[in-house]
């Protein structure tokens, strides 16, 4: 099977600073893949490097086998990789339905003449494109929200927006760089069955998330970085509980007191 994304010995440098270091994985098709890791792991430098955001230093990203290693973000995102950003990116000063409808610009058809011209075929779009939206925004429980101004949502709801925004643009692959950031237990847990009713849908998805209880109820697979390095790969239970995670997490390995007896082997905890 050919991976929906391949990512073959990326590396980025920022001067003498190494942010991503030969980081290899391939995201099978309809897969969901966390990435985790302490602060400062390239995490996010390594979504900037497949979208297109930056260039790589060395090392090539596939999509479905092709390369497509120094596309601009723009052509990336028209293949249907599509992402999310940590700090949010909303039109605050335009209604909620018309920051998801942005999104929806992948897949429209109609050029400006048309549209300048309101001839049928702008018509019929403009309205699918307004269904989609309002479409989005129920999937993510933001239904009747739609002419609110998006800055007078909460936090939270403005995290759902963004991800809205993204299934707008009907994406082959998400990914999400810290989604339930600012979201409350119920609405990480509502959004952990989004993932998995759009998986079952055909998305594949790469999520970066420091919340280990979404980690472990959604990936199915979690790779770990560290100081721009891979240093594990495997099913969550097996990462969490992956010496090399654990030091890297809390800085030293746990041990237990001298003549303490045999203890549990330590994890990296999960929010109660």
């Amino acid at each position: 099977m050919i991976a929906a994304l391949r990512i073959a010995a990326l590396s980025r440098r920022f001067g003498g600073v190494v942010a991503v270091r030969e980081v290899d994985a391939d995201v099978a098709p309809q897969e969901i893949v966390a990435v985790i890791g302490p602060n400062g792991a390239g995490k996010t430098t390594l979504f900037n490097l497949i979208t297109g955001v930056l260039p790589p230093t060395s090392g090539n990203v596939y999509y479905h086998g092709r390369r497509i290693t120094g596309w601009p973000a723009s052509r990336i995102a028209a293949l249907g990789v599509i992402r999310t950003f940590q700090n949010l990116l909303i039109f605050g000063e335009t209604t909620v339905v018309e920051n998801v409808m942005a999104g929806c610009h992948r897949w429209t058809r109609t050029g400006l003449l048309e549209a300048a011209l309101a001839l049928p075929a702008a018509r019929r779009e403009d309205r699918q494109v307004y269904d989609a939206a309002r479409e989005a925004l129920a999937f993510v429980g933001l239904e009747g929200r739609e002419q609110v101004p998006a800055r007078d949502l909460p936090f939270g709801q403005q995290r759902l927006l963004e991800i809205a925004r993204a299934l707008a643009a009907r994406p082959a692959v998400l990914l999400l760089d810290e989604p339930t950031a600012g979201l409350s237990a119920p609405e990480a847990r509502s959004l952990v069955a989004l993932m998995r009713r759009l998986r079952a849908g055909g998305v594949t998805f790469v999520v970066i998330e420091h919340n280990m209880d979404v980690v472990m109820d959604a990936a199915d697979r979690v790779i770990v970085l560290d100081y721009g390095e891979k240093i594990a790969e495997g099913p969550p239970q097996a990462v969490q509980r992956d010496p090399r995670v654990i030091a890297a997490y809390l800085g030293e390995e746990d041990t237990a007191p001298q003549g303490a007896g045999p203890a549990a082997a330590p994890t990296l905890e999960t929010r109660p």
